[in-house]
């Protein structure tokens, strides 16, 4: 997300030495927590790495872009921002649904199993005020730190799957890199 924002042309965020060290705290606990189930895994695939990737780096663009938008644009509502940002997105996503005929296939499946509607319309709603809460994090304190905030709730929930569904007994690298990003964080 630093690099992102640091990158953004007429932007070039600065960052503290306090906030590169937080991060790095966070991406290295974060390596060295997965790193033995890398080794020990049968499902493990570096593909899932890759994905990882992209989607951290898709959102950061898209939180430092919404940073700009709120300080060069300081009139700008978080509803403005989240529907633009949604109207943006929706035909790309409608696009590969078609042409996937996962529309299709779940539509089948959905008349099939009435109460999915509910699911769906729940599930639709949170998401709504989960994304209206990060972006007013992004217009109030900035970036880093709503970046920081989503992070910590995916370490979390990362950690929490260790615990729940746990293969093997954590390792000094599990604990290390849980060390780290509590430091990070």
């Amino acid at each position: 997300m630093m690099v992102m924002g640091a990158l953004i042309p007429g932007w070039r965020k600065k960052y503290s030495a306090e906030e590169y060290a937080s991060a790095m705290l966070v991406v290295v606990g974060l390596i060295l927590f997965t790193s033995d189930d890398a080794k020990t895994s049968p499902n493990f695939s570096a593909i899932g790495i890759l994905i990882s990737i992209c989607a951290v780096a898709m959102e950061s663009i898209l939180c430092n872009m919404q940073e700009v938008i709120f300080t060069t644009r300081p009139e700008t509502t978080q509803m403005e921002v989240l529907f633009c940002t949604t109207a943006v997105g929706l035909p790309f996503l409608f696009l590969q649904i078609l042409l996937s005929a996962e529309l299709f296939e779940a539509w089948n499946s959905c008349s099939q199993h009435l109460y999915v509607y509910g699911v769906i319309v729940l599930e639709a709603m949170a998401t709504f005020i989960a994304k209206v809460l990060l972006i007013s994090l992004v217009a109030i304190f900035g970036s880093p730190t709503a970046s920081m905030l989503t992070t910590a709730r995916k370490a979390v929930t990362f950690v929490l799957s260790f615990l729940i569904f746990t293969k093997a007994p954590w390792t000094e690298h599990h604990w290390t890199g849980l060390l780290l990003i509590a430091m990070g964080i």
